[in-house]
C-alpha cells in the first residue's frame, strides 16, 4: 500500500463489486475507489469535509457520494457482506465484556420527571396525570 493510498489493493478488492452501478447518468460517476479513498481519510483524520485533500476530488462530491451510500443502504450492505464473511473465516472473536461502571449517564439524559416528593407520592408519570 502507497503512503497515499487510504486501502490496500487486497481491501478494494473486497469491496469494489459491492459499489453500486451506474446506469441512467448523463455523466459517470467519479472513480468509485478514489471518491471512498477520500472519505476513509476524512474519517481517519478528523479533518472537515472542505479539507481533503484535492487528490480525492472535489470535497462536494466526496460529501455527496458519502450521504447517498448512507442513505440508500450501501455502506450497512458493504459492513454486513464484510462482518459475514470473517465471521466465516474466524476472524470476529465475539467475547464482549461491559463493565457498567463507565456507563454513566448525565443527570439531564433522562426523560422521566425527578421524583421529589415524600413516602406517599404517586409514581405516575406527569404525562398521565390530569
Amino acid at each position: 500500500m502507497s503512503r497515499a493510498a487510504e486501502l490496500s489493493d487486497a481491501q478494494w478488492a473486497r469491496i469494489a463489486p459491492m459499489m453500486p452501478q451506474v446506469k441512467g447518468r448523463s455523466r459517470p460517476y467519479r472513480d468509485h475507489r478514489q471518491v471512498v479513498e477520500g472519505i476513509v481519510f476524512r474519517f481517519r483524520t478528523g479533518c472537515a469535509w472542505r479539507d481533503v485533500p484535492e487528490r480525492y476530488g472535489p470535497w462536494q462530491t466526496l460529501w455527496k457520494r458519502h450521504t447517498r451510500f448512507s442513505r440508500d443502504g450501501t455502506w450497512d450492505k458493504i459492513f454486513t457482506v464484510l462482518l459475514a464473511q470473517a465471521d466465516a473465516a474466524g476472524e470476529i472473536d465475539w467475547a464482549v465484556s461491559i463493565d457498567s461502571t463507565i456507563n454513566r449517564a448525565h443527570q439531564h439524559a433522562t426523560t422521566l420527571p425527578r421524583a421529589t416528593g415524600g413516602p406517599g407520592e404517586s409514581h405516575e408519570s406527569a404525562h398521565g396525570a390530569g
